[in-house]
């Protein structure tokens, strides 16, 4: 079977460059190791996790919020097991539009692991033992990530349990810690502690969501405080025991010999995740990781092997689902002889919590240490008036821009839509706008995104109308 790109991997990164790949004429080939498509993002990750913070979301205001709006409830059930059935059905559709998508692009999808004979030739071994192999001109590694476990933490996928499990826990918890502070433990936290569960979060680093703005971190704290969940910040634990009805996890305090211990119904190991090679028999390909296990790659996503390119999160990088989608698009558009480009940069990140967290470009921190002088524009979610009427009024939008140029150099939102308001900074950004350009275009009233032309206004003269 002769291709002219075969794609190992079928996560948000692999199917798109297959889309990509067959949209430009080449003869495409999409392996994936299990019976799924879609990948983490799509099974396991980005999609189920939404569908359950949005179920209880719905839930928290039904139980907190309908009562000022005037809906008198008299009684209500987190019904955990519908919530999860749910989220199986919305995993079901996305998954059977990816399905769809292959076919109406005919694309050969081969389900099994695949692996290099040679740089040139993969061999790809089903469930039964059954080898299919595919001669193909260049291959794209897009086999993703999975959790990090260290063996102190006796992973066993019932009582201690990553992001996959969790998503599938029927019957709520009573009480739940999650060790880490990053995207995957505070989302799927912030889900358990909305349906009533005690969650309680231990992070090695002094603050939450540490690789975003310092103002994110602290909004977002205060905003997970009032839902209930608590923080061991500076903390470290050094040893998870579980049995059959609950886990004990020992704590130390970070820089010290006091330790103390928790107990729980669950406890949720979110500490990051791992490039995911397993099986490739890369040696075989020639293809070379660097010392964390990431397949090495230059800024054209192309690996030691001049046919052979690897995207995603098995690469350096944020590991994110629209990073890999971009990269997929580069690879397949340059192998087609175009000249597409990517700025890491102005690839955005998101917490999904409420209120959810987005950002791109530069922070305050990174300003500082490149030494460039900046000046800052905030603005108070709690002094939109769609925020009140909301009754979302947690969070604000800070801008940071060129004290010189007045160039937008980050922005940092903390708040309700922040997710679908982050893509105005970044359009901004990427034309390279200064803050009166966004301070001077007229923005719908009333809106979320209202704060951040205020907020723009206080970066370009410190003269925000509503403050």
């Amino acid at each position: 079977m002769q291709y002219d790109v075969v794609i190992i991997g079928s996560g948000p990164g692999g199917y798109v460059a297959a889309i990509r790949a067959a949209q430009l004429g080449l003869k495409t080939a999409l392996v994936e190791k299990y019976k799924s498509l879609g990948g983490t993002c799509l099974n396991v990750g980005c999609i189920p996790s939404k569908a359950l913070l949005d179920s209880s979301e719905h839930y928290h205001n039904a139980e907190k919020n309908f009562e000022q709006h005037g809906i008198i409830l008299k009684s209500i059930v987190a019904d955990l097991a519908r919530m999860v059935e749910r989220k199986n059905e919305v995993v079901s559709q996305t998954v059977s539009g990816i399905e769809f998508l292959m076919k109406k692009n005919k694309i050969d999808v081969l389900h099994g692991i695949g692996s290099f004979k040679d740089p040139h030739n993969i061999v790809v071994t089903d469930d039964e033992g059954k080898t299919t192999e595919l001669s193909t001109k260049k291959t794209i590694i897009a086999t993703g990530s999975k959790p990090i476990t260290p063996a102190a933490f006796n992973y066993d996928k019932k009582r201690v349990i990553t992001s996959t499990e969790a998503l599938q826990i029927s019957k709520l918890p009573k009480k739940m810690v999650v060790i880490g502070g990053g995207v995957i433990g505070l989302e799927l936290g912030s889900v358990f502690a909305r349906l009533g569960t005690e969650v309680v979060v231990v992070e090695y680093l002094e603050r939450i969501i540490a690789g975003m703005d310092v103002d994110c971190s602290r909004e977002l704290t205060k905003s997970l405080k009032k839902l209930g969940m608590t923080f061991h910040l500076s903390h470290m634990v050094t040893k998870v025991q579980s049995s059959k009805t609950n886990v004990a996890i020992e704590v130390q305090k970070r820089d010290s010999d006091e330790t103390f211990e928790l107990k729980a119904d669950y406890c949720l190991v979110a500490i990051g995740r791992r490039p995911f090679t397993d099986g490739l028999d890369l040696d075989k390909a020639g293809v070379k990781l660097d010392e964390k296990g990431r397949v090495i790659v230059d800024e054209s996503c192309l690996t030691s092997h001049a046919d052979i390119y690897a995207i995603g999160d098995v690469i350096r990088g944020a590991m994110l689902a629209h990073k890999a989608e971009e990269e997929g698009i580069l690879v397949v558009e340059q192998i087609a002889g175009q000249k597409p480009h990517i700025n890491y940069n102005l690839i955005p990140g998101v917490v999904y919590t409420w209120p959810e967290v987005a950002s791109v470009g530069y922070t305050e921190d990174t300003l500082k240490e490149k030494g460039v002088e900046y000046k800052v524009g905030k603005f108070p979610y709690k002094a939109l008036g769609r925020a009140r009427a909301s009754m979302d009024i947690d969070g604000m939008v800070k801008i940071l821009a060129d004290k010189k140029t007045d160039e937008v150099l980050g922005v940092h939102i903390v708040g309700a839509r922040a997710a679908d308001m982050i893509s105005e900074a970044v359009v901004a950004m990427e034309f390279r706008a200064s803050a009166e350009d966004i301070a001077r275009m007229s923005h719908a009233h009333p809106t979320y995104t209202e704060a951040i032309k205020e907020a723009a206004l206080m970066a370009t003269e410190n003269r925000a109308l509503h403050i």
